[in-house]
């Protein structure tokens, strides 16, 4: 395959392309390109996997080739079918398709094969040591490791111990298999590393209890991309330092050492290649703490908006596109750094901004009264979003009594004021009338209650009258019509922009302002999102085909971006706020 690229393209490619468009161009392996995305089925996926996802599937789609969904499935202790697919449903939401799903558990014979195979030619050996006192042999980057009193048993009794390992005749933690490589190694995963370990508690989510024991990720991985043909193995650059052995391992059975040998032909072999990982201020991308934050009670679950897991992402509001554009904005580098949440936030604003249609909605309320207005009611007709007529119109019902915000109205007011005050002051209601403040009233606590005006019936918008400018608009909801909704006002995380940089307990760090509820007043054209309640969705919003279910993004006006939460029903909305108005990133 021929890559043609100007300059100024291949200016703009990453690294990791880079090293493709190379290897296409030199007919490595026959100039085909396969890639894979080997998430481990132990807990669901966050945005940090997105960025591997966004660089696994890209590469294949961008070079025409193909990329498999692998489970890393070697530890049934921690693995289920739920992640397996979470996992499936969260790719496909974002947009990609591989082309098979493997598991690791496909190779278990000719992973333990390979490791017989090991053993007859010295390569392994069984070690009876504790976890704590191997690693206290494995030395220092500056010093030797110690040899296991293990090491030099034989291969004769090697072969007894690991095959009774797996018959289930060995309790589990008391035997590993361990490579025998250098225990000098300046590397220190050079160092006899684990190969295998005995699991007998739990059951296989996919072999049962065939298997007792089970391969370490650096024996496994390697071994399985080698059996699936992946020509590019693409990973986060904690693992550059496991790369050596990787293809240490891939070196000792393939081409003709190995007796089957690769259908990709005998030149063949995987190579690994690393980027830097995503890290966002403000949240944590460690699963083991999101699991803490989960049981603990200290979020709603793995899909509480404000986690950065696809699925609290997804009922936040965000949408495929938004963060597949902050993937590429963000790019592909060998340097690790902390990325800005607030350009997560600015990608989806300006992804919303032009599709979300706009709708009043009153968060403080308290009730307008038109004195003059003698009408029993009207229909206004109002621009889904303002300036695009090609995206339609909506009804609002307008009235004698309205929801206005509290802040719109003052009672004494300066003249950098522009909304509502008694004196005389114009001001003109969202889509609809000017009007005047009159006066107000007040409880026995000195709150306002009522606020009184009077309106201009030839002023209203779309008519010839209608043209006059004032300082001020002000959005309204009628009072009759008006839903009341459930608001979610979701804010980040944590207090602190990077968490797992701070000394002490991190739960202590929470932000405790990261959600707050308040009941608002919304139009009446969102009564269709009650309607439409009815369909049959889980708590994740996941109907029964295992498809994800969409819901409504719209701009509340002057409050900020929201989406419909599947949390609705048939009598009661509830919103997210995905974000704010305000966009500080730019600034």
């Amino acid at each position: 395959m021929e890559v043609e690229k100007t300059q100024n393209e291949e200016r703009s490619l990453n690294f990791i392309e880079q090293i493709v468009e190379k290897d296409l161009a030199e007919g490595v392996n026959n100039g085909r390109i396969q890639t894979r995305f080997p998430p481990e089925p132990n807990g669901y996926l966050h945005i940090g996997h997105v960025k591997a996802i966004c660089m696994d599937f890209g590469i294949a789609e961008k070079y025409n080739g193909v990329c498999n969904l692998r489970f890393d499935d070697t530890n049934p202790a921690k693995e289920d079918t739920e992640y397996v697919e979470t996992i499936e449903r969260d790719i496909r939401w974002l947009g990609f398709k591989w082309g098979q799903i493997f598991y690791a558990s496909d190779y278990f014979q000719q992973l333990y094969d390979l490791a017989i195979m090991f053993i007859k030619q010295g390569k392994a050996y069984v070690d009876e040591q504790t976890a704590e006192q191997i690693a206290e042999q494995k030395g220092t980057p500056t010093e030797p490791g110690v040899a296991s009193p293990y090491r030099d048993r034989p291969i004769e009794e090697n072969l007894r111990l690991f095959e009774a390992m797996q018959r289930g005749e060995i309790e589990e933690g008391k035997m590993v298999l361990r490579a025998k490589i250098d225990m000098a190694n300046p590397n220190m995963h050079f160092r006899d590393p684990i190969m295998y370990r005995i699991i007998t508690s739990h059951p296989h989510h996919r072999t049962g209890r065939k298997w007792n024991v089970y391969p370490m990720y650096d024996f496994a991985h390697g071994q399985s991309d080698y059996f699936e043909g992946v020509t590019h193995s693409i990973c986060t650059l904690e693992f550059e330092v496991h790369r050596p052995l990787y293809d240490y391992f891939i070196d000792q059975f393939s081409g003709p050492n190995f007796c089957g040998l690769s259908p990709y032909g005998p030149d063949y072999r995987p190579k690994q290649r690393e980027f830097n990982r995503l890290n966002i201020t403000y949240t944590v991308m460690s699963k083991r703490k999101m699991l803490q934050l989960v049981k603990e009670g200290l979020v709603a679950g793995w899909d509480d908006p404000r986690m950065p897991t696809v699925c609290g992402l997804r009922r936040r509001g965000y949408t495929p596109q938004a963060i597949r554009t902050f993937m590429d904005k963000i790019g592909y580098t060998k340097v690790e750094g902390m990325i800005d949440q607030g350009l997560l936030e600015h990608t989806i604003r300006e992804d919303l901004k032009e599709t979300a249609p706009r709708v009043c909605a009153i968060f403080d309320p308290v009730k307008l009264i038109i004195t003059n207005y003698e009408g029993a009611g009207e229909t206004i007709i109002a621009e889904n979003i303002d300036g695009h007529e090609e995206l339609g119109t909506r009804e609002m019902q307008f009235g004698r009594e309205l929801w206005i915000e509290r802040g719109d109205f003052l009672e004494e007011a300066d003249n950098k004021f522009y909304r509502l005050s008694p004196g005389g002051r114009e001001v003109r209601l969202k889509a609809s009338y000017i009007i005047q403040a009159t006066g107000c009233e007040k409880d026995a606590d000195g709150k306002i209650t009522t606020v009184y005006a009077t309106y201009d019936p030839n002023s209203k918008s779309g008519t010839e009258g209608g043209n006059r400018k004032t300082k001020a608009t002000i959005n309204w909801v009628e009072c009759k019509s008006a839903l009341d909704a459930e608001v979610r006002l979701y804010d980040r995380l944590f207090a602190v922009e990077n968490p797992s940089a701070e000394e002490g307990d991190f739960r202590d760090l929470l932000n405790p302002d990261s959600l707050k509820v308040v009941t608002a007043k919304v139009e009446s054209s969102l009564r269709s999102e009650l309607l439409s309640a009815k369909r049959s969705v889980s708590e994740s919003g996941q109907s029964s085909d295992n498809e994800v279910v969409s819901y409504n993004h719209y701009q509340l006006l002057k409050q900020g971006y929201f989406v419909v939460d599947p949390d609705t029903t048939s009598d009661h909305l509830v919103l997210n706020r995905t974000c704010s108005l305000k966009d500080n990133y730019l600034k």
